[in-house]
This record gives structure tokens, sequence and C-alpha cells, in this order.
């Protein structure tokens, strides 16, 4: 159980990190560009790096309105606002898993891979716990 003004907290605190999430997302997109420059034949670089940086960008750009509806819908208890941290909840909870999965732990080398995993993990703790956590009944007294 957790009280109504922790769980608006938690949930503001989640939009923080997927909005800081987003900022780590976009400063590291020219960093792998150049990884991959250095690391590529010229030509192999030439097709690879557009798709990257289109994906990045995207994402990076995406997480700022998902991290901004879930600090809007964190003061609510309507379904809308109880939709979106559920909806977000879950979508960021399969991150870290599909990550690992995917990716493997190679890439824990790489700093900004590490800060923005673990922002990833510490978003999906926190928005499972706000966005399913059963209120704790009011104070009688």
């Amino acid at each position: 159980m957790m009280s109504e003004s922790t769980r608006i907290r938690l949930l503001k605190w989640s939009g923080v990190l997927l909005l800081f999430l987003g900022i780590v997302h976009l400063v590291a997109t020219p960093h792998i560009a150049t990884f991959i420059r250095l690391t590529a034949r010229p030509g192999a670089a030439d097709m690879l790096i557009p798709p990257m940086l289109l994906n990045h960008i995207l994402v990076g750009l995406l997480l700022f309105p998902l991290g901004f509806l879930t600090i809007y819908a964190a003061p609510h208890s309507a379904p809308w606002a109880r939709m979106i941290v559920r909806t977000t909840a879950l979508t960021v909870a399969t991150l870290p898993l599909t990550l690992l999965a995917l990716m493997g732990l190679r890439y824990f080398e790489a700093p900004l891979f590490v800060v923005g995993f673990l922002i990833v993990v510490a978003a999906s703790v926190t928005l499972l716990l706000a966005a399913f956590a059963k209120p704790r009944p009011a104070d009688m007294s």
C-alpha cells in the first residue's frame, strides 16, 4: 500500500527520469555516429549512420512527451490518468529485459549506455510501484 502523495512523487520522479533519458539518448547519438565512422568501412558507415540517426533522434524525442505525460497524469486519479501511467509503466518495464536479451552485456563498457540503462531500470521500478500500488486508506482521525 502506498500513500497518494508518495504515489504522485514517484510518478513525477519517473516522468523526470524519462525526460532525462531522452536527453541522454540524444547526447549519445553523435558518439554512436562517430563510433560507426571509426569502426566501419566508409561505404558501410555512410549506409549505417542515417538509419541510426533517425532511430536515436526519434526515440530521444519521443521520450520527452512520454515523460511529460507521466508528470502531467501523476496527480490525477481519473481513468485517463491511470491508463497513461499504467501503459507507460508496462512499456518502460519491458525495456531493461529487452535490452539485455538483444544486446547482452558487451555494451556495458560504454558510460552513456550504462547511464541510460540505469535510468531505464530506475524508471521501470518506480513506475511499476506507483502505477499499480494499492492506495492506502485515508486516515480517519
